[in-house]
């Protein structure tokens, strides 16, 4: 039995060939005069095109995406008088074709997916990006759509393509998609917290400020975003505590100035930190950004009993005297709750002093967008075995406990650690001679 040829059709003067974009009707399939069996695009134009009379499709000749000459044969077709059921179509349909028959008509009408939907309703944003073609390019600017209704409208083509035959049905029903809002598609792997119905017990109700609200929800973004490691080391801190003992008051008569061991840890974190630049980063997407200023935040109590972290900026740069001036100022200032915008801006680095509380140690989370926070505990005597050259002794010592906690995405251990030891040396090889 012959059958007829279905040709690549000419679709301009100056196009000698096309592009298969999707067939419609597929081997097996009967059709009537003018359905649409294929889509084909050019560098100018997409065409879909129709069936010039009814019959059968026996063979598709070339895939999608083949980029096929005009005039050439693209499939075979049986020519039939109006359509047949599609049972004794197939039948005619050779068994070494071995092509899988779909279900469902090509010429069948489907609901417009439009059809239901109202002006307030959403919809939903394609993944991946959607290609128009400059057909339908065409037809958009003639009707004033943008790129952006464009993406709303259902496409019944391959993977999702527009066709013309979508866009004037979406014209002609009104643009119903016109003003709709986007409705996110949902990550299959994203984490989602389980909603439990736990017993969260009675009580007084206290009703959080909006500080607390905004810190609550700091710190749940932190932990979220950053992969959180902690590292410890314990540091001999006597000689310092010695030293500070000595020349508290001194240097407050001298430079009008308390001398807290505040100070005494900005100034051994700011050298740290120049020694390891790559703690004083923070992340924007695939980027490090390595910060010009080391300027260290101080976690501190406000008479609330929330925290707040002003900053001392360039602590690198500043003598013990002025950072000893600028912590007591802030300090003041935040018992006071008087700080400004510019006082607690800007850090790059966090030290949270869990030690005034009375604890050990403590674990803290890192202060967004910073890489790293340091917590310092307790100073606190402790009877430890000290190495001299005569022999081991038994010593009172006063130890003190530091903790960081790194962005795992970017500090690894190794860096994490040094940096965390380098601040216990520098603590702990403070220069006793040092003059106020």
């Amino acid at each position: 039995m012959s059958y007829n040829q279905l040709l690549m059709p000419k679709m301009g003067e100056s196009i000698t060939e096309g592009t298969i974009l999707n067939w419609l009707i597929a081997p097996g399939d009967s059709f009537e005069e003018g359905d649409i069996l294929l889509e084909v695009a050019t560098d100018k134009v997409d065409n879909e095109v129709p069936a010039p009379s009814a019959g059968v499709m026996i063979e598709h000749l070339f895939e999608p995406n083949s980029v096929v000459g005009v005039g050439v044969a693209i499939a075979s077709y049986e020519a039939v008088e109006g359509a047949r059921g599609k049972k004794e179509i197939r039948k005619e349909v050779t068994a070494s074709q071995q092509i899988k028959l779909p279900v469902k008509k090509a010429s069948q009408k489907t609901p417009s997916k439009m059809s239901t939907l109202n002006k307030s309703d959403s919809f939903t944003v394609p993944k991946g990006n959607v290609f128009v073609s400059p057909l339908i390019k065409s037809i958009a600017r003639e009707h004033h759509i943008s790129y952006e209704e464009l993406a709303r409208i259902p496409g019944t083509g391959k993977e999702g393509r527009l066709r013309k035959s979508d866009l004037m049905q979406y014209i002609e029903e009104g643009r119903p998609y016109k003003f709709a809002q986007p409705v996110a598609q949902a990550d299959p792997t994203a984490y989602r917290i389980p909603q439990l119905k736990l017993d969260k017990g009675t009580g007084k109700i206290v009703e959080m400020d909006r500080m607390r609200q905004m810190i609550a929800d700091h710190m749940v973004y932190s932990k979220h975003t950053s992969p959180h490691v902690t590292a410890y080391v314990e540091a001999d801190l006597t000689e310092l505590v010695n030293w500070r003992n000595a020349n508290k008051i001194p240097f407050q008569e001298k430079h009008g100035q308390k001398l807290t061991f505040t100070p005494l840890f900005v100034e051994a974190v700011a050298q740290a930190v120049k020694d390891f630049p790559m703690i004083n980063v923070s992340v924007d997407g695939t980027n490090i950004i390595v910060k010009e200023h080391i300027n260290i935040g101080m976690a501190t109590a406000l008479p609330s009993g929330n925290l707040i972290v002003p900053v001392v900026k360039d602590a690198d740069k500043k003598t013990l005297v002025e950072i000893a001036s600028e912590v007591n100022r802030l300090s003041t200032l935040a018992r006071k709750n008087k700080l400004g915008g510019d006082d607690i801006k800007g850090s790059t680095f966090t030290i949270s002093n869990v030690g005034t509380f009375g604890s050990v140690m403590g674990t803290p989370i890192i202060n967004q967008p910073e890489a790293a926070i340091l917590a310092t505990g307790i100073i606190k005597k402790r009877a430890e075995v000290m190495e001299r050259p005569e022999g081991d002794t038994i010593e009172i010592r006063q130890m003190m406990y530091l903790s960081l906690s790194f962005d795992h995405r970017i500090v690894d251990g190794f860096l994490g650690g040094s940096f965390l030891r380098r601040i216990a040396d520098n603590l702990e090889q403070f220069d006793v001679n040092r003059t106020i």
